[in-house]
């Protein structure tokens, strides 16, 4: 089998990425084992009553935001087998509060693996290789519940090791920050297995329709409805979601603040699952990147920002769209700004990042809202009465 996550992870092409990486990851694996919360006075107390909606500003996002660099011995050993590899996993986040407060973050990425019995991921096998004890002495991995790493086996350390400690972040903060500008959650659940080569993988546990369910329950564990953007707020009593975005429009901004929305990463197998029996995603909390012209289309994943005209024309229609400004650390490595140029002028809603401040070791490369604002009023729908100065 192989790792189908690694073409959108890594921005390559689909007809080729899905096989060579996987396999080339697989490989160097079996070779291998042979912050207090931080107040932000910049969002304002929700005493605002102006007219621009939710969709017509834009906000800087995080890219895999719980991530850490692997082990410097670790990552070493990598990079003596696939130094390509090992280049593409080298960046890190601070924790989410400290993301939210001091970088202007509202809009994050969460890895989800499904864990319902507790202590799937608990050991770190790879720790063989420099004669540790496999065993990671967290708590939270033996508890039953989602779990929040990159890849099984390899890329796996984070700052919040459960999809709840994660959420509980994003609440503390936004409790300590009422009005704050909603923030957006993105959830990828992951199952992809990486080919055993008779050492003993980790295999992750599929995403069924109660796992896929059992993240809307995790979800609701930690956040009430009134502090949710969830499909049916939006969609009301209409019928169809899309609809209503596309010919009333998304809530006003003003309603909004506060508030936490979440969207599915997935998309194919996965996101028909989540659903499946909940049309136009009724009951659901999550946003779907569903096709332009089903009931359940409301938001859009468009990775590559060279999509421009594509892009453009969804944010205009009424969809809102995250796109990544940067991919692989090439950016950071290089110091191009084409790619974050074409993000940030697209009109995405979401625009991600791994580089919200420069990393040290390469280049001045960082992505930040223009003007210095944690939210702009959108390059291409938004309406003379936004001000960003305002937002």
């Amino acid at each position: 089998m192989t790792l189908q996550f690694f073409p959108q992870e890594f921005g390559m092409p689909l007809a080729t990425s899905s096989v060579t990486r996987g396999a080339r990851l697989a490989f160097a694996v079996a070779v291998l084992f042979s912050l207090a919360a931080c107040s932000d006075s910049r969002d304002r107390v929700s005493t605002d009553t102006s007219p621009v909606r939710m969709n017509e500003v834009q906000y800087l996002g995080t890219h895999n935001s719980y991530h850490l660099r692997l082990r410097d011995d670790l990552f070493a050993l990598l990079a003596n087998f696939d130094a390509e590899l090992a280049l593409t996993l080298d960046y890190e986040h601070v924790p989410l509060q400290e993301q939210f407060g001091a970088q202007g973050i509202r809009q994050i990425e969460l890895d989800v693996f499904h864990d319902p019995e507790g202590g799937l991921y608990a050991n770190h096998n790879a720790l063989t290789l420099i004669g540790e004890d496999v065993a990671s002495g967290i708590p939270e991995l033996d508890e039953p519940g989602l779990k929040v790493l990159h890849v099984q086996e390899v890329d796996y350390e984070t700052t919040c090791y459960t999809f709840k400690s994660c959420l509980m972040e994003v609440k503390q903060w936004s409790d300590a920050n009422p009005g704050h500008l909603p923030i957006t959650v993105l959830v990828e659940a992951k199952d992809a297995v990486i080919e055993d080569p008779g050492i003993g993988f980790v295999i992750p546990l599929p995403f069924d329709a109660a796992a896929l369910d059992g993240i809307d329950e995790e979800i609701r564990a930690i956040f009430p409805e009134d502090r949710l953007i969830t499909p049916d707020f939006v969609r009301g009593d209409a019928q169809s979601l899309e609809a209503v975005i596309l010919n009333e429009g998304w809530p006003l901004l003003e309603a909004v603040r506060g508030r936490i929305m979440l969207a599915l990463d997935n998309g194919g197998a996965i996101r028909d699952l989540y659903t499946e029996g909940h049309p136009a995603l009724a009951g659901r909390v999550m946003f779907t990147d569903s096709a332009p012209g089903t009931p359940e289309a409301a938001f859009a994943k468009r990775n590559d920002p060279s999509d421009f005209e594509a892009i453009q024309a969804l944010v205009a229609q009424g969809y809102i769209v995250r796109t990544r400004a940067d991919a692989d650390t090439v950016q950071a490595r290089t110091g191009d700004t084409t790619r974050r140029e074409e993000a940030l002028e697209s009109g995405a809603q979401l625009v991600s990042t791994d580089y919200p401040v420069p990393d040290p070791r390469f280049t001045d490369y960082q992505v930040s809202i223009p003007g210095g604002f944690i939210a702009r009023c959108n390059p291409v729908n938004a309406t003379t009465e936004c001000a960003s100065e305002d937002l």
